[in-house]
């Protein structure tokens, strides 16, 4: 059976962040996620998650000025300093809220930088993390995001991942596999997840077209559910999608899968 994260940056909305840990678990949901907690004292969200007995699944590292578009800056050569700094900054809050993995958003590649060194930078700073993240107990994930929405970023399909994955030579380093994502970007979902399932710690899902729960599109989850089950996937899945009306409303999905 499935283990379902909200994701509080996307789902329950209608109501402030630090509330929302609340109207998950009201709703049913025992695990978390979210963007990033950085605009918060670790400790008040660390109340909330126990006032609410949830556990604190995933967040990103530090990822650059994300009102101003930035998603991410490990493949920017220029940012390296401040991509470490970050590093140090998720340990801090990884520590205080008992989460064992944190996501690194590998960014949309700077104009006028070549790929070559998008890749190396994207490489140097997954080692870095990975090491720094390993001494602390913490597993390091990144995530091939699709280039629709995000035009640019660099880290975009699986096995191109897994092959700067490879480079990087660290064991602390797995993948978190968007299914919303990789629905854009390459398809064949069943057979990617079985193929690479050893390296994949983290799942996330939303349907397309529309990026809304679960049923509103053309991805078959409850063949996908059952082929996590029977391939023995027991990570957690983040429930990253942007409901088609009010999170209530549209958690229907959920009825027979948990």
């Amino acid at each position: 059976m499935p283990k379902f994260a909200a994701n509080l940056s996307m789902l329950f909305t209608e109501v402030d962040f630090l509330d929302r840990f609340e109207a998950a678990a009201k709703a049913g949901f025992k695990g978390v996620e979210y963007l990033f907690p950085y605009d918060f004292e670790a400790g008040e969200i660390k109340q909330r998650l126990a006032d609410n007995g949830l556990t604190q699944v995933l967040f990103n590292l530090p990822a650059g000025d994300w009102g101003a578009g930035e998603r991410g800056i490990a493949c920017h050569p220029d940012r390296v300093e401040e991509f470490r700094a970050g590093v140090d900054r998720a340990i801090e809050y990884a520590k205080v809220l008992g989460n064992t993995q944190v996501n690194c958003l590998a960014g949309i590649q700077p104009e006028g930088v070549s790929d070559d060194e998008a890749r190396n930078t994207l490489v140097d700073n997954l080692r870095f993390a990975a090491e720094k993240l390993e001494a602390a107990g913490i597993l390091l994930i990144a995530e091939p995001i699709n280039t629709r929405d995000i035009p640019g970023f660099f880290l975009n399909r699986t096995e191109q991942a897994l092959a700067i994955f490879d480079e990087v030579g660290s064991q602390n380093l797995k993948l978190q596999y968007d299914i919303y994502h990789m629905q854009i970007m390459e398809g064949d979902l069943a057979p990617t997840i079985e193929k690479h399932l050893g390296r994949i710690a983290h799942v996330q899902l939303a349907d397309n077209p529309g990026r809304h729960e679960p049923g509103t599109g053309e991805i078959n989850y409850p063949f996908l559910f059952g082929h996590l089950d029977r391939l023995g996937y027991d990570g957690w899945i983040g429930c990253e999608y942007k409901p088609a009306g009010s999170t209530q409303e549209g958690l229907g999905w959920l009825d027979g899968v948990r």
